[in-house]
């Protein structure tokens, strides 16, 4: 069996957003016609607190994308987005969520960020993602959305580790690109499985 993943369709992150990703609404489109091509279709929502740890607001003298060292690593920081209630963190308008089997919620504990739908940025506290696959028999993933060099990255291998087929749909996706970003993380989904596929393909 096989459940497409979309990541973050969000406001904040499409065009007028926080943090918007360059021409993001346009992966909605190719979304909405790969969904009907599945039975299983898993958003995730990006959730986060007032105050986040990852936000460039929370630590004085700082600018987003800037970095920081916390408990677990590295952190960019980030300008203030998807924070719970607000506009910005509901989904994008046109994206339906109607075929929707699940909404997981991610980025919700205000001292770990999280990209990927399996686990928190510490790498330790998981969402459950891999169990409910498990136990729908999903053994391919097919992952959408945004941004191709971060949440779908991080999801994309995770979910490789994790044991699944993993296909990153390129023309449903678009990536942020900060220093390179993109061929870092195509490059890293590349050595850990991650295939690379266009919609028509799957249509």
């Amino acid at each position: 069996m096989k459940a497409l993943l979309v990541v973050d369709v969000q406001n904040d992150f499409c065009p007028g957003g926080k943090l918007a990703v360059t021409r993001g609404h346009e992966v909605i489109p190719v979304v909405m016609r790969l969904a009907d091509q599945f039975d299983n279709v898993i958003l995730t929502q990006d959730w986060h607190p007032a105050g986040h740890v990852s936000f460039a607001s929370s630590h004085a003298g700082k600018s987003p994308f800037d970095t920081i060292e916390l408990d677990y690593g590295v952190q960019i920081l980030w300008p203030d987005h998807c924070v719970q209630g607000t506009a910005g963190a509901e989904f994008h308008p046109d994206l339906s969520v109607e075929k929707a089997t699940l909404i997981l919620r991610k980025g919700f504990h205000s001292r770990i960020d999280s990209y990927s739908a399996f686990f928190e940025n510490d790498r330790k506290t998981s969402t459950g993602l891999r169990g409910y696959l498990r136990e729908r028999g999903i053994r391919s993933l097919y992952i959408a959305g945004l941004a191709t060099d971060y949440c779908v990255h991080w999801s994309a291998v995770d979910g490789r580790n994790a044991g699944f087929d993993v296909y990153v749909v390129d023309d449903a996706c678009r990536g942020i690109d900060t220093m390179g970003s993109m061929e870092e993380a195509r490059t890293l989904m590349i050595k850990a499985g991650v295939r690379f596929v266009v919609s028509p393909s799957l249509e």
